[in-house]
C-alpha cells in the first residue's frame, strides 16, 4: 500500500467540504466514470462559475476522492451522515499526511490515556517534533502554517473529531460495521485515525 509521507498543506484551499465530496462522488457513480474532472465540467458542484478559488477547491476534493476505494466511495454516497463524515475524513487523512499524523500521534495518543482535551501545546509539540523529519515544513511561510492550523481544526470539527475549533474537545468515534470493514480490509492502520486501540484492531482479525 502506498501511503503518503510528504507533508503538503494544500488542504488550506478547502476544509472538509462534505457536501461537495458527496455530490462529486455521486455524479461520477451515476455517469459510471472514474474521471472526476468530467464532473467539474458538468457543473454539478460549482455551477458555471470558473475562477481560481473553485478550481483549487475542486482539485483538492478530486485528489481526496481518488484516494478512496470503491467500497469507501459507496459509503460516502449512501451512508448515514456520521459515516459520510468519517469517510470524508479518511480521504483527508489519506491525502494529507500532516493531518493523518496529527490524528494518530496526537489525538489518538491522548484518547488512549483518557485525555480528551487538545491544547495549543499539543500542536506546538507536534510541529517541533516533525520539523526534523519533515524539513518541507520550514519552506512554508508563517502565514501558511498559521492558516494550515486553523483549517485543520475546522476539518476536525466538521468531521466530528472535536466538538468545535475553539474548545477542541475530542469526540470518541462510533464506527458502523460497514465503515470498519471498509477500512480494515484495505489497511487496518486507517482505524487509528478514529482512535481505535491496537488491541481492538487486532481483535478484528479473529
Amino acid at each position: 500500500m502506498n501511503i503518503e509521507s510528504k507533508y503538503i498543506l494544500s488542504f488550506t484551499a478547502a476544509s472538509l467540504r462534505l457536501n461537495e465530496m458527496v455530490k462529486v462522488a455521486k455524479a461520477a457513480q451515476e455517469d459510471d466514470t472514474t474521471d472526476l474532472s468530467t464532473v467539474k465540467e458538468s457543473g454539478v458542484v460549482f455551477g458555471s462559475v470558473k475562477n481560481r478559488t473553485t478550481d483549487r477547491e475542486f482539485r483538492e476534493i478530486r485528489k481526496r476522492l481518488e484516494k478512496l476505494t470503491h467500497v469507501q466511495k459507496n459509503i460516502l454516497i449512501h451512508g448515514d451522515l456520521n459515516s459520510q463524515k468519517q469517510i470524508a475524513f479518511l480521504a483527508v487523512c489519506k491525502h494529507y499526511a500532516f493531518i493523518r499524523d496529527f490524528a494518530i500521534e496526537v489525538i489518538r495518543d491522548k484518547v488512549l490515556v483518557f485525555d480528551y482535551q487538545l491544547h495549543e501545546s499539543d500542536y506546538n509539540s507536534f510541529i517541533n517534533n516533525k520539523i526534523s523529519f519533515h524539513p518541507e515544513l520550514e519552506k512554508f511561510s508563517e502565514s501558511t502554517r498559521k492558516k494550515a492550523k486553523q483549517v485543520m481544526y475546522r476539518i476536525l470539527e466538521q468531521a466530528g473529531i472535536i466538538n468545535n475549533a475553539v474548545e477542541k474537545t475530542i469526540q470518541p468515534q462510533i464506527l458502523q460495521q460497514d465503515v470498519i470493514n471498509a477500512l480494515h480490509k484495505e489497511e487496518p492502520m486507517w482505524l487509528k485515525i478514529f482512535m481505535m486501540s491496537d488491541r481492538d484492531i487486532k481483535q478484528l482479525r479473529h
